[in-house]
């Protein structure tokens, strides 16, 4: 599978529990942290969920 890089932009702070609840799920814990991850299908619909709040970038 394709791996992605996924980094937190914005926080989670004032958002409903369950989008905070995906980022943290994710493995993102500060703002401007960044994991490496394959992108699944179950990744890729928790990315859909909190687009807003990150950047997703395809590794090379």
């Amino acid at each position: 599978m394709k791996k992605i890089k996924i980094t937190l932009v914005k926080s989670p702070i004032d958002r409903p529990e369950r989008q905070k609840l995906t980022v943290q799920a994710l493995g993102l814990n500060k703002t401007n942290s960044t994991k490496e991850v394959e992108a699944t299908p179950q990744i890729l619909g928790m990315l859909r969920k909190v687009n807003h709040l990150v950047k997703v970038e395809d590794v090379k």
